[in-house]
């Protein structure tokens, strides 16, 4: 089994780019949200990235930082979750995104 297999299942956007932010892996949510669809691995994150989104992937390459936020998208309100994987050796591989809609009546608990 590949070690993606299981990011084909989730109904939410899974991107995977490699240290010089080139996509290695989109699952079928990814490249429909992403790509009208297109199967884009190879591409370059820059290619498809606004200037400030581009620094933004480039910081989180060089000091292994995560990004979360949250946006609009045609009328849904998304989570995006932006972390870093790591090589068996520790070395930092690439970035790993998550995109997923927030249903508007979804509970928020407090937990402290």
């Amino acid at each position: 089994m590949d070690i993606l297999d299981w990011a084909q299942k989730v109904n939410y956007a899974v991107t995977v780019c490699d240290a010089e932010a080139n996509i290695i892996y989109m699952n079928e949510a990814s490249r429909q949200t992403n790509s009208h669809g297109e199967d884009i691995c190879g591409r370059n994150l820059k290619d498809c990235h606004s200037p400030q989104s581009w620094e933004t992937i480039r910081r989180l390459l060089a000091t292994g930082e995560s990004n979360i936020y949250t946006i609009s998208k045609k009328g849904r309100e998304k989570l995006i979750y932006q972390t870093p994987w790591h090589k068996e050796d520790g070395t930092l591989g690439g970035l790993v995104e998550t995109s997923m809609v927030i249903p508007p009546d979804a509970p928020h608990f407090n937990r402290g």
